[in-house]
């Protein structure tokens, strides 16, 4: 591949993983969307990839952002930007700013729902010149017709479509350096070892 998103070309931006809203999400599992936010979280923070997290109207039923994401990015949930309520977090000035500041036009975005809260983001980010991969399986929707139109949506605006394991990958692109050792570590210990020990 020509394109690589890498750990020193990518922002991983993580949008409303909150504890409220990923109730709503139940076309992916909850412990799969939980897993697989973590791994992305860990992978940002160990390779020292720029992270941007965002959450929406935590004072109402969305709440905060999951505890996991404190406990792995204190840093990025203390710096996080809190919108009022505006959908596309895209056209909220001071998400967009984060993300611009970060000087990458390469984005990995994943959060919750796809339906609402990623789609147009995504889109939106597309259309002013950035490169977006949605990462779909650390997200959801409320139904998977619901899941499955966001997606094509996305993925016919032009949006590359990808999963938590094979962004990873991409981000390492050899096991054998360290920073694919580090995220080969990360990716067994948050997704692979409960497959690999059952």
């Amino acid at each position: 591949m020509k394109n690589v998103f890498s750990v020193s070309n990518a922002v991983m931006l993580l949008i409303d993983h909150q504890v409220g809203t990923i109730k709503l999400a139940i076309s992916t599992p909850y412990d799969e969307i939980v897993r697989n936010t973590r791994a992305l979280a860990r992978t940002a923070v160990e390779t020292g990839m720029p992270l941007v997290l965002t959450s929406s109207q935590e004072e109402h039923f969305q709440g905060l952002l999951l505890a996991d994401l404190q406990t792995i990015a204190p840093r990025a949930y203390a710096e996080r930007v809190k919108r009022p309520g505006v959908v596309d977090c895209w056209l909220y000035g001071p998400f967009k700013e984060a993300v611009v500041a970060t000087g990458r036009k390469k984005l990995i975005m994943s959060g919750l729902t796809n339906d609402v809260c990623i789609v147009y983001p995504a889109i939106s980010a597309l259309e002013d010149g950035y490169e977006v991969q949605v990462v779909v399986d650390a997200a959801g929707s409320p139904t998977t017709a619901a899941d499955e139109t966001a997606l094509r949506r996305m993925e016919s605006a032009g949006v590359t479509l990808t999963s938590t394991n094979q962004v990873m990958a991409e981000l390492a692109m050899d096991w054998a350096s360290p920073t694919g050792s580090t995220i080969q570590t990360i990716m067994y210990q948050e997704v692979l070892k409960r497959l690999v020990e059952a």
